[in-house]
């Protein structure tokens, strides 16, 4: 069976403390992997058996998020786009973070394979 990983891609432009950006990482996560859990639970059940694999991800704007949640969809890539809730460092309904699968690895890099690392 082919390897499957999740991706959590995150804006750097926000400039969001240490904390504040493990806690959009860790939102991505679940979100993206309770959409999975719902469309593909085969997926998940080789990504368990496999060890979790999870990369972390930059991009430096929304419009890049965005475009990339958007070849997500066109793909047919679980995804899920994280929107701040404004309580501490940002407006309500900013978006932070993007969480991809677990899917295929090789689906995943199609897109996301020439992003630097966080």
């Amino acid at each position: 069976m082919a390897g499957f990983k999740q991706v959590i891609v995150v804006r750097a432009d926000l400039k969001m403390s240490v904390g504040k950006t493990a806690a959009q990482v860790a939102h991505a996560s679940v979100l993206a992997y309770d959409e999975v859990r719902r469309r593909r639970p085969e997926w998940v059940r080789a990504w368990f058996e496999a060890g979790q694999k999870k990369v972390v991800l930059r991009v430096g704007s929304e419009e890049e998020l965005r475009r990339l949640y958007s070849a997500c969809l066109v793909s047919g890539l679980p995804c899920c786009i994280v929107e701040d809730a404004g309580l501490t460092e940002l407006p309500p309904g900013t978006a932070t973070a993007l969480g991809i699968g677990p899917a295929p690895e090789k689906e995943i890099d199609r897109l996301t394979g020439s992003l630097p690392l966080l």
